[in-house]
């Protein structure tokens, strides 16, 4: 049997802590999909290395999302994101010139 060494575990668990999810909280007695009720608040969860605990709070899934996926900063040194132009050739994806 190959057992990982202890320091490559421990470097993958505590990679997960700080994590966050969202709970929605609506009635019934097992977790829901968040797409369900969009509507409804939500608990933010924290992971500590051992069990969910509370962060925060979200009163719908729009809030919540801009909790759990905050937009990037912007800085002004970085250049913009320019689109590539198409270089010559056909791939299988292109359609072929007429004529060819």
């Amino acid at each position: 049997m190959n057992d990982e060494p202890l320091s490559e575990w421990a470097e993958r668990h505590d990679a997960k802590i700080g994590r966050l999810r969202a709970i929605p909280l609506v009635s019934g007695n097992r977790p829901k999909g968040s797409h369900l009720h969009p509507d409804a608040p939500r608990v933010i969860q924290r992971w500590n290395g051992h069990a969910w605990e509370f962060h925060e709070f979200a009163a719908n899934l729009t809030e919540a999302q801009r909790i759990l996926h905050p937009p990037p900063e912007q800085s002004s040194a970085a250049p913009a994101h320019l689109p590539q132009p198409l270089s010559a050739g056909r791939g299988r994806h292109r359609r072929p010139r007429p004529g060819e």
